[in-house]
């Protein structure tokens, strides 16, 4: 079983490491601009790097859903390489963003691109498996015949 999730399992803690680095990031741009928790608040360098780590922690529930169902219903490979692509978008969106707020776009777009393959994939791997496993068919097996 393992050899079918450890693809998954490594772009997840790739994705645990980067929050961490972006948390990081906003504590040391507290000290930086002197700003005490709980004030999100300050200068704009800091409010940037603050809303490009909230925006990113926001996202990556959803990212990690996607990334396992797809994954696991899908393909392995494709989901992980998807993975490794969102990972790398989201933290060109997070040094665009704290450089300047309109070098966050391309990057975000890329990402939110990212997440429609994977919900895609994984809308198609779970019908696929519904319709095998209640219905009895096999889908590829009929696009091949």
């Amino acid at each position: 079983m393992l050899d079918q999730i450890h693809l998954l399992a490594a772009v997840t803690v790739l994705g645990v490491l980067e929050q961490a680095y972006f948390f990081l990031q906003v504590i040391y741009a507290r000290r930086a601009f002197g700003i005490s928790p709980p004030k999100t608040s300050g200068p704009p360098e800091f409010e940037r790097i603050f809303r490009a780590q909230v925006n990113s922690s926001e996202y990556f529930p959803i990212f990690l859903a996607l990334l396992w169902q797809a994954g696991l219903f899908f393909h392995q490979g494709l989901a992980a390489a998807l993975g490794l692509l969102y990972l790398y978008s989201r933290y060109c969106y997070f040094t665009g963003y704290k450089a300047s707020s309109s070098k966050r776009l391309a990057p975000i777009y890329i990402g939110t691109g990212v997440l429609w393959i994977l919900v895609a994939a994984s809308a198609l791997g779970i019908l696929h498996f519904f319709l095998g496993h209640y219905a009895g068919l096999n889908v590829l097996q009929l696009l091949t015949a």
